[in-house]
């Protein structure tokens, strides 16, 4: 089997064109059954990873039908974010075989993240891992990828110091709040949205003990849940609009397709704050603000990648523990490279053993008619080893006749190899 990875990312490709081709996790099993049913004849295994900062499809085929898969593949990946595929073909990468392993592992390590050294991938990954097997489409070869580069990344977070310090975009984002406002003690922060990355920037906000803080959520009892660790209030997402202008800092990331914070919502609250400035962060792919938002006088609008430079400052003072991280990665890369050309002979391998078990059945079923007519136990095994002797070299000296000049020496090489070795044990069984 071979790989290739498809994907852009946060290097690659605009914010809102990742926004186009983000999957939600109810849409990856889905979108996954529908990539199958499209390459039906190539049936291969395939698997999605969709974070704000990247959309990547893993597909793993028979070698000759790889390379075959990779532009309708890129097609149906455009036709997702209604796109046409030149267009999303400028933005995307390919990397197939030892550079889509480097690449898998690469991603779950966090090397190839906006922060670097961040955990959430490898989560994210983990769950693109569980879609494809409730897909049907995971197969053994993108399993052992997967399941490789999940210990590739435990030995680097252990080994190296990869993530330690991290800048994360909660940290960012308050920082960022900091430069605008005096003191955090004094603003009220809304947080739209109840997952993991709300609930990270709503640990470090509260750290700073702001003056309130509220979760909005479309559903009320997650968001109260979330707000009661913080002591803070939960907000039905319908009830955004008129409670907007009571906020300071607003920081919104969700699984909504279309954004669900509107430049009139923020003009009104403005109006309603007498122009004193809001603090807004959009960690949303699609996004959840209204992009014109961010040309109002009185907004401070960031977005994931206006955190990027932020974030990235950090991860310049940790370069020896990226060449440690990427020590380990090449060695994941050999081995997974190793057990690839080991799946590429097991269909010989099968082939082999049927051969020979199809011989060994020819050659008893003539020793028990032998039998059957009385020979001797002698004479039957005589003619047993014979046969079988005779089936295995025939193919063998039958080349061997008709190759000539270096082909002969090269094949005469390899059967030397193949059937003179020097026996290890002698033939009782006991060893030297």
């Amino acid at each position: 089997m071979s790989v290739f990875a498809l994907g852009l990312n946060h290097t690659t490709a605009p914010l809102d064109l990742r926004g186009k081709l983000a999957f939600g996790p109810e849409q990856l099993t889905p979108a996954l059954r529908g990539f199958r049913e499209r390459l039906q004849r190539s049936m291969p295994e395939a698997a999605l990873v969709s974070t704000c900062n990247r959309t990547e499809l893993y597909v793993a085929a028979d070698p000759k039908a790889v390379h075959e898969l990779v532009r309708p593949a890129v097609d149906w990946l455009a036709e997702q974010g209604g796109v046409s595929g030149s267009q999303l073909q400028t933005f995307t990468y390919v990397r197939e075989d030892r550079d889509a392993a480097r690449h898998a592992f690469r991603v779950a390590s966090g090397l190839d993240s906006m922060v670097l050294g961040e955990p959430q991938i490898l989560g994210q990954m983990k769950q693109a891992v569980r879609q494809a097997d409730e897909a049907g489409t995971l197969g053994t070869t993108l399993h052992q990828l997967f399941q490789r580069s999940f210990s590739v990344a435990k030995e680097v977070r252990t080994a190296t110091e990869i993530g330690a310090h991290s800048i994360s975009m909660a940290a960012a984002a308050v920082r960022l709040a900091s430069q605008l406002f005096e003191d955090l003690k004094d603003i009220r922060v809304l947080f739209v949205g109840a997952g993991e990355m709300i609930e990270l920037v709503a640990t470090h906000f509260a750290a700073r003990t702001p003056k309130g803080m509220a979760i909005a959520n479309r559903t009320l009892e997650r968001g109260e849940h979330l707000a009661g660790r913080f002591g803070g209030e939960a907000l039905r997402l319908a009830d955004l609009p008129q409670r907007l202008h009571e906020f300071d800092a607003v920081v919104s990331c969700t699984a909504s397709s279309l954004p669900i914070i509107g430049l009139g919502a923020v003009e009104r609250a403005l109006k309603a704050r007498r122009n004193r400035p809001m603090f807004m962060v959009d960690l949303a792919v699609p996004r959840d603000i209204e992009p014109e938002v961010a040309q109002l006088r009185d907004v401070y609008l960031y977005t994931v990648d206006d955190l990027s430079t932020l974030v990235q400052s950090a991860g310049e003072k940790r370069q020896a523990a990226v060449e440690q991280a990427e020590a380990i990665i090449d060695a994941g890369v050999l081995s997974f490279a190793h057990w690839l050309d080991q799946r590429a002979a097991v269909p010989l391998i099968q082939a082999l053993n049927r051969q020979a078990e199809d011989w060994r059945a020819i050659e008893m079923q003539r020793a028990r008619k032998m039998l059957a007519r009385g020979e001797s136990v002698d004479a039957v095994l005589e003619a047993l080893t014979r046969g079988l002797t005779h089936k295995m070299l025939h193919g063998t000296l039958a080349e061997l006749h008709a190759a000539d000049g270096d082909e002969r020496e090269q094949l005469a090489t390899t059967v030397s190899r193949l059937f003179l070795r020097q026996s290890s044990r002698h033939p009782n069984g006991e060893g030297r």
